[in-house]
């Protein structure tokens, strides 16, 4: 990890928590799960969906609020349920059903019938599970219906799945399973603040811009750019490690003086003019993960990270622009090269792949997508998903912003930067890693200054 990681180097106190107690938390969903359509009449059409609204995953997140009562409803429940019937009067196309039009692309069938809803009750507080900064799978999961991942469209499967449930406190949290084709991140987090602005009585800050056709292949097609990934040659067998040993999640959480501390320290040697907390701890990151893989030098490693392009077309998509705006950028190399380089190249290199995200950039990936539909590589590809700048703390369905927001599960080949603190100013980073690695990464970590 060169001079950054040196075990020698004084070290930086970073909070640290795992799984290794696990919560027995008993979930009892109450009734049937139900459908709620859209409160009034909507479009009835086929709605198109960009070449980059791609993937039909289901993104789980949940959120969690301490208390319930304002007058206004008689729990969060009924009030999430009626303000999901007004919100989706204006998203309407989340009521309806994803299908393969006749290019055999991903389109939404809006046909109204609405998203699934499920209430639940827990059998003890908020506060009896624990840190919730801590990653928890075997607790957490239960507070999101349905299964993360890839789904069948042929089963028709709703769009939006919300699970609140309610905590013997008064608390609540508010599960979420939503299409990747829908909206990215950005794009979800507006859609979840419009839905507190309905629940309080109040109009939209930010009405959703529907028209996807913005995004439409060109006519002629014109590809400028490289954009097929290609599967990465495992040279290491890394196969043992993954099945034989216990899998660790983790918790490692940077007060914002300490990202500012890291931000300073790239900086000293004077390669960069400028640099961000978010490009040096996705730095800090990859480096420490890759040296606790314990790699072959030779082999060829990939971080996949997520730029938001919306500004970056021109003209600026418009405000509220619903679907997906986020460019993947590939950042590959050999494992030797990632470790060996100053911490300052390797920021350098995330900025100049930061600045390849334009119009023509993206017009580009479009066009590509229209002629060559090829799943994401997974050989030694790490994934960075980034809630650090989506809005979280706007989120209010009357009672204050939730007091955490996250993922339920960590996969193996995906890093979460999470906002961590009162201000949100800080990033708790969450990933899982087999014991001996996990061990090796936290050493790593705590070592950097």
């Amino acid at each position: 990890m060169g001079e950054y990681l040196d075990s020698n180097c004084p070290k930086l106190q970073v909070e640290t928590f795992d799984d290794e107690h696990i919560v027995n938390l008993n979930v009892k969903i109450i009734g049937e799960p139900t459908l709620v359509p859209p409160d009034e009449e909507t479009p009835k059409c086929i709605y198109f969906l960009a070449n980059i609204d791609r993937g039909a995953d289901m993104i789980q997140t949940f959120n969690c609020f301490s208390k319930t009562f304002d007058g206004q409803y008689l729990d969060a429940a009924q009030a999430l349920k009626l303000g999901l019937a007004k919100v989706l009067v204006h998203y309407y196309p989340i009521a309806g059903r994803l299908i393969l039009n006749e290019k055999n692309k991903f389109a939404i069938n809006c046909t109204g019938e609405g998203a699934l809803f499920i209430e639940a009750e827990a059998d003890c507080t908020l506060e009896e599970i624990g840190d919730l900064t801590q990653p928890n799978p075997t607790t957490f999961k239960k507070l999101v219906y349905g299964n993360p991942g890839p789904v069948n469209i042929h089963e028709d499967p709703p769009l939006l799945v919300a699970q609140v449930t309610k905590f013997k406190c008064g608390g609540f949290t508010l599960g979420l399973s939503q299409n990747h084709t829908v909206f990215d991140g950005v794009g979800a987090m507006e859609f979840v603040i419009s839905w507190g602005e309905v629940t309080r009585g109040l109009p939209l800050t930010k009405p959703p811009f529907l028209d996807r056709t913005i995004l439409k292949a060109r006519t002629p097609l014109k590809t400028q750019f490289t954009h097929i990934l290609e599967e990465i040659i495992d040279i290491t067998n890394t196969h043992a490690l993954w099945e034989e040993e216990k899998l660790l999640n983790k918790s490692f959480i940077f007060h914002p003086h300490k990202l500012e501390r890291l931000r300073e320290k790239a900086m000293e040697d004077g390669v960069l003019k400028k640099c961000t907390t978010f490009e040096v701890l996705t730095s800090i990151m990859w480096k420490a993960r890759t040296k606790s893989l314990r790699l072959h030098p030779n082999q060829q490693v990939r971080l996949l990270f997520p730029v938001n392009a919306r500004s970056r077309f021109h003209p600026p998509l418009p405000k509220g622009y619903f679907g997906n705006a986020i460019a993947l950028k590939n950042f590959q190399c050999s494992v030797s090269e990632l470790l060996e380089c100053p911490l300052s190249s390797i920021i350098e290199r995330f900025q100049q792949l930061i600045s390849l995200v334009t119009d023509e950039c993206m017009r580009s990936i479009i066009d590509s997508l229209e002629e060559h539909e090829q799943p994401l590589p997974n050989a030694h590809t790490l994934f960075l998903s980034v809630w650090t700048r989506i809005g979280l703390r706007d989120m209010d369905f009357g009672w204050g912003e939730p007091i955490f927001a996250g993922p339920p599960t960590l996969p193996t080949n995906v890093v979460f930067f999470l906002p961590h603190g009162e201000e949100r100013k800080g990033i708790n980073l969450c990933l899982s890693l087999p014991v001996s690695s996990m061990k090796i990464f936290e050493e790593a970590i705590n070592t950097i200054d």
